[in-house]
């Protein structure tokens, strides 16, 4: 027996025998927390982890902007800039005050992937009117509604077709929500309907739920043959069409203006007043005093009462 266990010992030698070694390996191996998978799929949680933050992270940041109408972008943000615009300046601001944020975005992010470019930028404000698009179609749902267009450009010159919906919700309250500005080759009428359309099919709106439309008085738009009015109505006689009252009034004001010379007086000394004095600061201020006077003794007089 004593024999037996001297063989054994000498069989599995010291700390650094080839027994022992292989011992140590097997355990290594039958150790689960210690394979390659289990090590791995730890660091690609850590990353999934990583990537969420800072991704929340520019989409805080650009939900904020958004919300406030500010602009994103400054001319100038190289690394040297003093102002890097709203959206990075914002996202540093928000890092300083967060230290899970700070420690994945800007200088602590992958040098390839830190969310912050334009285009990254762009991608996060379609997704958020998208989906802001989609809550005004669920909260229409299969209710009736109207629509309002119009046609404008912006600063890049691009002919665009502005359109609002207005329907009444659940509660029975009237309901005028922006849907967006779709671009158009022309503001003719034929792409007009082709834009709208196009934009309907997009949202699962169906236009034989339309019962009115609304534009202002321009040919392509009201006209009876071939205007935008036309080619709804031939599609759906009940989407009935209303002017714009805003135009109808400013229509209005200008031919009374014209036909009175007092009222036509009026606006063009109000007009000059505006310039005149808008031009200066000094004038405004003399107005500013002038005005207080005229206040202080009004109500000595007792013409006026304080509120």
């Amino acid at each position: 027996m004593a024999f037996q266990i001297r063989r054994l010992c000498t069989h599995v030698g010291g700390h650094n025998s080839a027994h022992t070694q292989a011992w140590r390996k097997c355990e290594d191996l039958l150790n689960q927390k210690q394979h390659i998978e289990t090590i791995v799929l730890k660091q690609s949680e850590q990353a999934r982890i990583d990537y969420r933050t800072w991704l929340n992270a520019s989409i805080d940041c650009a939900r904020f902007l958004l919300n406030q109408g500010f602009a994103f972008h400054r001319h100038d943000e190289s690394e040297f800039s003093r102002n890097h615009g709203n959206f990075l300046e914002l996202l540093k601001w928000h890092a300083q005050r967060n230290q899970d944020v700070k420690a994945v975005v800007l200088a602590n992010a992958p040098q390839n992937n830190k969310l912050t470019s334009p285009e990254i930028q762009k991608d996060i404000v379609c997704v958020a009117t998208r989906e802001a698009v989609n809550v005004i179609v669920r909260d229409v749902g299969d209710a009736l509604f109207a629509i309002l267009v119009d046609e404008a450009h912006d600063n890049s010159i691009k002919e665009q077709m502005a359109l609002a919906i207005r329907y009444v919700d659940k509660k029975g309250h009237v309901i005028e929500r922006f849907f967006g500005v779709e671009h158009v080759p022309n503001t003719s009428a034929m792409s007009l309907k082709k834009a709208m359309d196009n934009l309907f099919c997009k949202l699962g709106l169906s236009i034989g739920r339309l019962r009115g439309q609304g534009y202002d008085g321009a040919s392509n738009m009201q006209g009876e043959i071939n205007g935008l009015k036309a080619l709804i109505l031939k599609e759906n006689s009940s989407a009935y069409y209303v002017h714009c009252f805003a135009q109808q009034l400013q229509l209005t004001l200008v031919a009374v203006a014209k036909r009175d010379d007092r009222i036509g007086y009026l606006f063009e000394s109000v007009y000059k007043i505006g310039t005149v004095v808008g031009a200066s600061c000094k004038r405004r201020d003399i107005l500013r005093e002038n005005e207080v006077e005229r206040v202080v003794k009004t109500l000595n007089l007792g013409e006026i009462e304080s509120g």
